[in-house]
């Protein structure tokens, strides 16, 4: 096999691997959707690719797990996050990904709220209503924040990803981007 070719069957299991974490029972918001975005815009010597994959992923878990009424918010936000990561990315060092991922946190909270507010029968539509969408979107179900188990989620998953893929490049120099 070629280098790309090892490198991109790798960056692949990772992606499909982390994705499976969505199937398994987990802390209400605590997922790798960010840091699978932020990771594939990173990774990915194929930039298209670093989108297509991680969406792809997400797509089948989605199909596993169901659909809801808010899930064009959630993928418009993986797509924002991606381009996060493209900008922010492109030499990720940890305080990079870091910030990048409590970004994306920010990010997802505000478009899938906005979602939520938006033509909703429930909060006014108005800028008092938006703004109780938010506020409750803080602590949403049972006390448990969704935003700060999404925040929890980015870090960690990002971590993970970026920090087991490095660890696998120092042992195995063929994971290694080449250089121009």
């Amino acid at each position: 096999m070629k280098p790309l070719q090892i490198r991109l069957t790798t960056l692949t299991i990772f992606v499909l691997a982390t994705a499976l974490f969505r199937l398994v029972p987990h802390w209400y918001n605590f997922t790798p959707i960010a840091a699978l975005a932020l990771f594939g815009a990173s990774r990915f010597e194929r930039k298209w690719l670093g989108l297509a994959v991680p969406m792809a992923a997400m797509l089948l878990s989605d199909s596993l797990i169901g659909f809801h009424g808010n899930m064009g918010a959630v993928y418009v936000s993986f797509g924002l996050t991606w381009l996060l990561g493209l900008w922010a990315l492109q030499q990720p060092t940890a305080g990079r990904i870091a910030a990048a991922s409590v970004t994306s946190s920010i990010l997802f909270f505000l478009v899938t709220n906005f979602s939520v507010w938006y033509g909703s029968t429930f909060y006014p539509q108005t800028a008092a209503g938006l703004l109780g969408c938010y506020t409750a979107g803080l602590a949403f179900y049972n006390g448990t924040s969704f935003f700060l188990n999404g925040l929890l989620g980015d870090l960690f998953f990002s971590a993970v990803l970026f920090g087991a893929y490095y660890l696998l490049q120092q042992r195995y120099s063929v994971l290694k981007p080449a250089r121009n």
